[in-house]
């Protein structure tokens, strides 16, 4: 497992639950500063032992004083580095300190403006910060807000709550308020202790990133040194550390993760790297061939191609059922991928280590969570590998502490081409489970010629919007080959030809997804294009479900 180098200082990102947790940590990194997600439930100690610089503490959906509620160690506040708290995260350190929490006659949700009663607006004292919202004769006011800095005395800000702090701990000051919150943000900086019942990490606080840069440079005096520059040489000194003479074999995909450790493992141990590239025939149009010009061309690798399509066909004829086709899919990989081990120890390249595309969420995800460099309660994809009688590979993940952004800028920074970087999401199966029913060479045929005009239309469409605006609007997008027929006419003969199904959605995470709202000219040059340039096709269909209630994929 790689390990991030003590050189980058880290702040701790404590997850109380919050559907933001993730985000926080995305937004610490994006100013330059590496940060981790832990449990609420770590103890000051196992906190302590991690060398934090900063800590940052999580929202969540539970109330302070649920009788399940997620709690802290109260010597968490007690380490003596900056601490920041947002929602749930206020409201735990105020209860923590000797605050009170109360239920508020209303939630507030969305987007609310506060007003600023520190230094930096004159100490403005209105109305709603009158003694009916405070168990004080006056409300502590602060001097100028170092968390808020120079931001405007009314701003907006994101909002999700119903619960609110309504006295602030001994020592604290209130730095902003709303009409429904009497305590929006509060601090003390004797303790460096910062909390706000907003989000700032969301991009509907537009000052919000404003907020996290001051709590970072100018209360932590931190400097951004998570560069991919140092990224990289972190990564490589690891890997080599890890590794030491040993060889790797790694099962290559030709998908952005697992190219990203390939490029990065090449750079960092070369030719003692064997990548496995299984083609099973149920690749896009062109991949394999992609897949094999990068990494023996431009990387120092020992690439294996292999070529096992006619061995799939056969398993995978007449069989209909989805789960059916994963399971043959899977199982024929490992016995593929593990000839090729054996191969290598009779050649007297015997393999220690087995690398893997594992990325931070699958970590966080899974419940694995690293404390003084060991990982609890693990329970992700890697522990299903069936290793035969007699094999063990130790497992190498250099991209465990990355998010999928920074894998993304990571191989475009090892020089991987933007095909690959930015390559669509492609299930593990691969076609096999985008062709409904039984998958047969026709059948493969038909769906990677139409989906590759699929492909091509909307790689261009993002990137014209990209140049736009600076954003690729649509996430996924692919077209599904259904098992039915539909009558048509072409040339002025009855057709009974297949339908293609397009799928294209908007989406961050796949965990939700929104199907693309596409522009007409879009979908009607798609729809033209298959019809007249792929044959057997004589209909093209939109399939405009979200996810939930549907799934991105069909099968």
């Amino acid at each position: 497992m790689a390990t991030v180098s003590s050189a980058n200082p880290t702040v701790l990102v404590v997850d109380f639950g919050a559907q933001y947790g993730q985000l926080i940590a995305r937004r610490v990194r994006d100013l330059g500063v590496y940060s981790e997600i832990v449990p609420c439930d770590m103890t000051a100690q196992e906190m302590a032992a991690l060398h934090p610089v900063a800590i940052i503490l999580s929202g969540g959906p539970a109330s302070v004083y649920a009788e399940d509620a997620p709690s802290l160690d109260p010597g968490v506040l007690e380490l003596g580095v900056p601490v920041l708290g947002f929602c749930y995260g206020q409201q735990i350190m105020a209860k923590v300190l000797g605050g009170t929490v109360g239920h508020t006659d209303k939630g507030e949700y969305g987007p609310v403006e506060i007003t600023r009663v520190d230094g930096r607006c004159g100490q403005l004292i209105v109305d709603e910060l009158r003694r009916e919202h405070f168990a004080v004769d006056e409300p502590p006011v602060g001097e100028t807000s170092l968390l808020l800095g120079e931001t405007p005395c009314q701003q907006v800000v994101w909002m999700s709550h119903r619960d609110a702090v309504i006295q602030v701990p001994d020592g604290f000051a209130i730095t902003s308020f709303t009409d429904g919150c009497p305590v929006a943000s509060m601090e003390c900086t004797d303790r460096r202790l910062y909390a706000t019942q907003f989000h700032p990490e969301v991009r509907h606080t537009p000052y919000g990133q404003q907020m996290l840069s001051n709590f970072l440079f100018d209360i932590c005096g931190l400097e951004r040194t998570w560069t991919m520059d140092s990224i990289i040489q972190d990564s490589v000194e690891a890997i080599r550390e890890q590794v030491g003479d040993s060889r790797v074999i790694l099962g290559l995909s030709g998908g952005v993760d697992s190219s990203v450790v390939a490029a990065l493992c090449s750079k960092a141990i070369g030719d003692q790297l064997t990548c496995v590239f299984v083609n099973h025939g149920l690749l896009r149009k062109g991949e394999p061939e992609e897949v094999e010009e990068v990494f023996t061309k431009q990387f120092d690798v020992d690439f294996v191609h292999v070529h096992a399509e006619e061995r799939y066909a056969e398993l995978l004829a007449g069989v209909t059922d989805p789960e059916q086709k994963r399971r043959i899919i899977g199982t024929q990989f490992w016995n593929e991928f593990f000839a090729v081990a054996e191969d290598l120890v009779e050649d007297g390249r015997p393999v220690k280590y087995l690398a893997q595309g594992t990325i931070y969420p699958d970590i966080i995800e899974s419940g694995a969570r690293k404390t003084g460099g060991k990982a609890s309660t693990i329970k992700s994809h890697h522990n299903l590998i069936p290793f035969p009688d007699g094999v063990h590979f130790d497992l190498i993940e250099p991209l465990d502490h990355f998010f999928k952004d920074e894998v993304r800028a990571l191989g475009t920074a090892l020089g991987l081409p933007d095909h690959i970087v930015h390559r669509q999401p492609f299930p593990g199966p691969g076609l096999a489970i985008r062709i409904i029913g039984d998958v047969t060479p026709e059948k493969l045929e038909i769906l990677k010629n139409a989906d590759a005009i699929v492909r091509e239309e909307l790689d261009a469409y993002n990137q014209e919007q990209f140049e736009a605006c600076g954003e690729r609007p649509v996430w996924q997008y692919f077209a599904v080959l259904p098992d039915v027929r539909s009558v048509g006419v072409m040339g002025d003969e009855r057709t009974y030809q297949r339908p293609i199904i397009l799928r294209a959605v908007e989406s961050s995470d796949a965990m939700t997804a929104d199907w693309a709202k596409l522009p007409y000219e879009v979908l009607a040059r798609v729809s033209s294009r298959i019809v007249a340039e792929v044959p057997g096709i004589n209909r093209v269909a939109y399939d405009i479900t979200s996810k939930p209630p549907a799934t991105i994929e069909w099968e």
